[in-house]
């Protein structure tokens, strides 16, 4: 089956196309993705992950076309932060 897994930090973005085994979940894709080990500072017993934007949990299974996300701790609280003048 052909997911995508997708991931951004500060600096860089990817978003890798691969073929996992039927009746993969979404952290075994992540797994296979190499993702883990490209970007050491994932955590995924405490980052959370979604499909086209939804969150999601780990052992959902992956389905054909799906396009896994690891989404980034927010670091900055949007309520502290001064607006921006454009």
């Amino acid at each position: 089956m052909n997911v995508g897994v997708a991931y951004a930090d500060r600096f860089k973005q990817v978003w890798l196309k691969l073929e996992v085994p039927d009746g993969s979940t979404i952290r075994q894709a992540i797994e296979h993705s190499g993702l883990l080990r490209q970007f050491p500072e994932i955590d995924l017993d405490s980052q959370k992950v979604g499909i086209f934007g939804k969150v999601t949990k780990l052992d959902a299974p992956a389905e054909e076309g799906a396009r896994i996300e690891i989404y980034r701790p927010i670091t900055a609280d949007p309520e502290l932060v001064e607006r921006r003048d454009t």
